[in-house]
């Protein structure tokens, strides 16, 4: 049966109810919010999800808070805030309801609750400091949302509940396009271990659009790669491949001559014609046909394997 209210605190609100928000009313969209903390309220009932009050936890009573004693905590030991168990409980339905495939459900589900859900659970429950983002602290997600509050003097009626409802939109959109960059990562690198078979010994990795491809790379093993080709909107282009998820060291740079050369002086100092840019940095290059690029990714090649220094 579906549930015919969502029942959340009132007063200031918390990234962790604003995301639990989220999964829940996509999943059930004709639900009321109710934000209160009257007892006829956050007592359970069969008409009702309760989160991040009532001061229980009990996926069967559809009750989700972690304030109390003996509040839950993840496997490894730390602890989840509201939304990390409507996360846990409700995650891979929002995930089918957003159109994940189904293969790709646990993978998506695993890896928005590690990079997402869990470090909003940790900050919301002390574990973890915006101060640790330094700078970008006043930056973090929690912390924007929670701009979102109304200010001390805002006295209006229903101040609350509009600030709420104003951050509810903006963490929702955040929560979707997450989803969707985690499913199209999935979806690329299928394509990605495609064309690695395809191009066997090869140096230069051609792609059939742009996408992002290191993923499928070291998922395979593929360490000759250096550079991967692919189109753009109206060019074609040339990028160096990572050689560590942080930092950016490449495996090979493209050759120092073409760097911050642009049209005719590029295409002198590599003699393609229809190259048209380097990047000062050496990490991408473009030209203007499929042609062209190929002969500049052959080239960038011969030159790479001239330097001991690359990985090969």
């Amino acid at each position: 049966m579906s549930p015919d209210y969502l029942v959340t605190h009132n007063g200031g609100f918390h990234a962790d109810e604003l995301l639990s928000s989220v999964i829940l009313t996509r999943l059930y969209p004709e639900a009321r919010i109710v934000r209160s903390r009257a007892p006829e309220w956050i007592t359970p009932a069969s008409d009702r999800i309760i989160y991040d009050v009532g001061g229980a936890y009990d996926a069967s009573a559809q009750i989700f808070d972690h304030h109390q004693r003996g509040a839950p905590l993840r496997e490894d030991g730390q602890p989840y805030s509201s939304f990390g168990l409507v996360w846990k409980h409700y995650g891979r339905d929002y995930l089918a309801a957003s159109g994940v495939p189904s293969s790709d459900i646990e993978a998506v589900h695993e890896g928005f609750d590690a990079k997402f859900v869990l470090p909003v659970d940790l900050m919301d429950n002390g574990a973890l400091s915006p101060a640790s983002a330094g700078p970008l602290a006043g930056l973090t997600l929690p912390s924007l949302l929670e701009t979102l509050k109304p200010v001390f003097d805002d006295n209006e009626p229903g101040a609350d509940d509009r600030g709420f409802h104003a951050a509810l939109a903006i963490a929702r959109a955040l929560v979707e396009a997450g989803i969707s960059q985690r499913a199209a990562k999935l979806r690329a690198e299928a394509l990605v271990v495609d064309a690695i078979a395809a191009t066997g010994t090869s140096r230069v990795l051609e792609l059939p659009m742009g996408m992002p491809f290191r993923p499928a790379i070291v998922k395979t093993g593929a360490s000759h790669l250096l550079f991967v080709v692919h189109p753009r909107d109206k060019d074609w282009c040339v990028t160096g491949i990572r050689r560590a998820d942080e930092g950016f060291e490449l495996r090979a740079n493209l050759p120092a001559a073409w760097a911050g050369l642009s049209n005719g002086e590029l295409e002198a100092a590599c003699g393609v014609e229809g190259a048209s840019f380097c990047h000062n940095g050496r990490f991408i290059a473009a030209a203007r046909t499929r042609e062209a690029i190929l002969a500049m990714a052959d080239l960038a090649v011969e030159e790479a394997l001239k330097d001991t220094n690359t990985a090969v």
